[in-house]
């Protein structure tokens, strides 16, 4: 019997490294070497972290701000104003390993276009925010709901806020759509958005790795909720999509194969509030921006029209 007992030992440890492998690459703050072949995501990248973008951010009149999290995190945020004066205000969410600045194109479009307020965070365990893990939108949701609050500290009761993220920031906002959220938050805007954490990385397995979900997916998650406190299945945009009331624009490129695009359809089945759904033919992912802006911006600012009583900055 004593054979027994050493093969299932030996099974254990393989398996406790393995576990903690995959946790290292995928949730541990750490360089992501394993993204550095997906052709969708570097696609994606390449979008959200152009130059001009970018030139065009540290061209702006910037303030950096700061809040601690109900973990005590220190987090951290760029607010650009809008040159005429408005209470209406985007925060944007950006993806995963990335930072606020990769938000850079899209702040442009809100403030040189629609002339809003533009706040962009740094999530937890990355850019300038403290953290050693990254959450993928879970723990990220209520942060954010702290950062509704400074920028209706700032702008007065009489605020409108919306939420537009991609990829991970997708997630991060559809998430915070399921909590009691203050009432000036107006609309949400999720662009190539996953439908949980255990479902994306389920997909990431086999595409990546070709390998099944058992007992890599569960194991993981087990050993993420004990090291950062959440669980990949409870991490779920979908389930808290069916408990908001508001309404929700989705975007996803019809190429996407980092989330796969049957997600986004998935989500505006079971989406409580009013619904729109906005897809763009040859998009990778992250990608619809870049691909089609006119029909991008267009989506947005119909979308926006209807529910900003400023509506006039919406047209």
């Amino acid at each position: 019997m004593w054979w027994i007992v050493i093969v299932a030992l030996v099974v254990i440890a393989i398996m406790a490294v393995i576990v903690s492998h995959f946790y290292k690459m995928a949730v541990k703050r750490a360089p992501k070497a394993f993204l550095a072949g997906n052709a969708d995501q570097a696609a994606g990248d390449q979008v959200v972290s152009s130059g001009p973008d970018y030139a065009w951010i540290r061209s702006q009149k910037r303030e950096e701000l700061e809040l601690t999290s109900f973990d005590g995190l220190k987090l951290r945020a760029t607010w650009i104003e809008a040159e005429t004066n408005t209470n209406t205000t985007v925060i944007l969410a950006h993806g995963y390993t990335g930072r606020g600045y990769d938000m850079s194109a899209f702040a442009k479009f809100y403030v040189e276009e629609l002339g809003y307020n533009v706040l962009m965070p740094d999530d937890r365990g990355h850019g300038a925010s403290e953290g050693n893990y990254i959450s993928f939108g879970w723990h990220d949701r209520l942060d954010y709901i702290d950062w509704m609050q400074t920028v209706i500290m700032r702008t007065g009761a009489d605020s409108e806020v919306i939420l537009h993220g991609i990829s991970m920031g997708a997630a991060t906002v559809l998430m915070a759509s399921g909590e009691k959220l203050p009432p000036q938050i107006k609309a949400i805007i999720a662009d190539c958005g996953y439908t949980s954490v255990h479902a994306e990385l389920t997909y990431q397995l086999k595409q990546m790795f070709k390998l099944p979900p058992f007992p890599f997916i569960p194991l993981t998650s087990l050993y993420t909720k004990l090291k950062s406190g959440y669980g990949f299945k409870e991490a779920s945009a979908l389930e808290q999509v069916k408990k908001t009331q508001l309404p929700v624009l989705y975007i996803h490129g019809e190429e996407d194969d980092f989330v796969p695009t049957t997600m986004v359809y998935e989500l505006y089945e079971h989406s409580g509030g009013d619904k729109y759904l906005f897809t763009v033919p040859h998009a990778a992912h992250g990608t619809a921006f870049v691909i089609d802006p006119d029909g991008y911006k267009q989506a947005v600012r119909d979308f926006l029209a209807k529910y900003l009583e400023k509506k006039e900055e919406a047209v």
